[in-house]
């Protein structure tokens, strides 16, 4: 079964060996029709603490490493998100 990989953006790295990842994705409002974002947050492995808030990174489903953390940074996609630098 094929893993499953999705790209976000590091909202947090407090934790050791943790980043969060948010995830945005669009959907089409059900009666409206408009396109509406939608995002969840996922906790990552990221073995090195090698990346940091704003990253855009993309991350893999992994066997559970912990109670919340079932998904790994696999790599860096860019620098800086576009709204964190324009902040």
């Amino acid at each position: 079964m094929p893993k499953r990989v999705l790209t976000g953006t590091v909202v947090s790295d407090k934790g050791d060996k943790t980043v969060v990842v948010r995830v945005e994705r669009k959907v089409k409002h059900p009666l409206y029709g408009k396109i509406i974002r939608r995002s969840k947050k996922y906790h990552a492995h990221d073995e090195a603490n090698a990346f940091h808030e704003g990253e855009i990174v993309r991350i893999e489903e992994t066997a559970p490493i912990s109670k919340l953390k079932t998904w790994k940074v696999i790599e860096r996609v860019g620098g800086k998100a576009i709204s964190e630098q324009a902040a």
